[in-house]
Parts: structure tokens; C-alpha cells; sequence
């Protein structure tokens, strides 16, 4: 039976930059995000590398993988996050993950699960909700 955690996770850095197209049309962007996971996940410092495109100036979608190196309810290890999401003209993000198959080391050898969040402007942090199994 799957593990249920959740916390908040806080930007601490993005930088990004455009990669294709111009003007009116949809346009690609790759952005290289340092984030801090709180809560059931303890990840003070993650690598994360986000693709985007952007439908219109303020919409669009994006995936990612995400770096996690820290604590699991209190087992040490690393993992990877498959992330896909998507942004809407007001701001908000949505989000869901997912834990790439085999990336777990450590304490968290076997790790599957999955989660989401929602990010909405002007909030310094937000939560996310995981649920997920070991070994």
C-alpha cells in the first residue's frame, strides 16, 4: 500500500533562456531551476531542467527532470522526478511527477511514486502532494 507525504517546495533560482521561434507562433525555452523540497521530502538543494513552450505570452506547457538528493520520511538517498506540466494566463502552474523508474539509491533503492502541485504567483512557497512505495 502506497505512502502518502506532502510539504512545500520553494523556487530558490531560475534561469532561462529562449532555444526557438519568434513573435506570434508558439516558442521553445529551456530553463535550469534550483528548487528546496520541505515536509516528507527533505531536498535543500535540487537540479531540475525544465522545457517549455509557450502557446501564447503568458500560457504553455513544459516537462522536466528533477534531481533530488536528501531524505524520504527520514531514508536517505536520491531520486529522479519526471515532471509535465502546464501554465496559465494568470500564473498558476500545474503539475505532475513522477519517479523515473531505477533512479533511487541509497535507502530509497526501489522507489516508485508519483505526485502533483499547484503554484499560484506570488506565494514564496507551495505544497505538493506524493505517494509512493520503496523496495
Amino acid at each position: 500500500m502506497p505512502t502518502q507525504t506532502t510539504g512545500r517546495i520553494t523556487f530558490a533560482n531560475w534561469e532561462e533562456r529562449p532555444v526557438g521561434g519568434e513573435g506570434a507562433g508558439p516558442r521553445l525555452a529551456h530553463a535550469s531551476v534550483t528548487n528546496s523540497f520541505s515536509g516528507g521530502i527533505e531536498a535543500p538543494d535540487t537540479t531540475c531542467e525544465y522545457s517549455l513552450v509557450y502557446t501564447s505570452e503568458k500560457t504553455g506547457a513544459f516537462t522536466g527532470l528533477e534531481l533530488l538528493t536528501g531524505r524520504l520520511d527520514g531514508r536517505a538517498g536520491t531520486f529522479v522526478l519526471e515532471q509535465r506540466g502546464s501554465f496559465d494566463p494568470d500564473g498558476t502552474v500545474r503539475c505532475t511527477f513522477d519517479v523515473v523508474p531505477g533512479s533511487g539509491t541509497g535507502e530509497l533503492a526501489g522507489l516508485t511514486g508519483s505526485g502533483s502541485y499547484a503554484y499560484r504567483p506570488g506565494e514564496p512557497s507551495f505544497p505538493y502532494d506524493f505517494s509512493y512505495q520503496v523496495g
